[in-house]
């Protein structure tokens, strides 16, 4: 039970990180800067350590969700290690493929894959548009 709390607080955790993009006051930079790389560091290491977490969660509660190698990925605490290099690869798009996500794991990869493509997209657009706004 505490488990599937936790889950939703990253959850949380993850949306609201997510919309800072979309708040018009969340950056006070209008054009690329230091703070504004520094704000997308956070809003990625956000996603990255949240989704590595929501992996170790369901491997906690038994449901096989990550093969290393063609092994199962145990209950043991390297297999936090392992969810945070999964986490990684999926959200910068690397994938060596030697873990592969099973079972639930793909489709949480798949939603992890897709806000790792559109954040910088987001980030680009927002940045053009707030440009473009303060130039008039």
């Amino acid at each position: 039970m505490i488990g599937y709390l936790l889950l939703f607080v990253i959850i949380f955790i993850i949306t609201s990180s997510l919309r800072t993009l979309f708040v018009p006051t969340a950056l006070q930079e209008k054009y690329l800067s230091w703070e504004s790389f520094i704000y997308l560091i956070f809003i990625f290491s956000t996603i990255f350590l949240g989704f590595g977490l929501i992996y170790f969660i369901f491997i906690q509660n038994g449901f096989t969700i990550l093969l290393v190698n063609g092994n199962e990925v145990k209950d043991t605490i390297t297999s936090l290690h392992t969810c945070f290099y999964f986490s990684g690869l999926t959200l910068f798009s690397v994938g060596y493929g030697d873990v592969v996500p099973v079972g639930i794991g793909r489709g949480i990869a798949i939603i992890e894959a897709l806000i790792g493509y559109t954040v910088p997209a987001s980030f680009i657009v927002r940045t053009v548009v707030d440009f473009k706004k303060e130039r008039g």
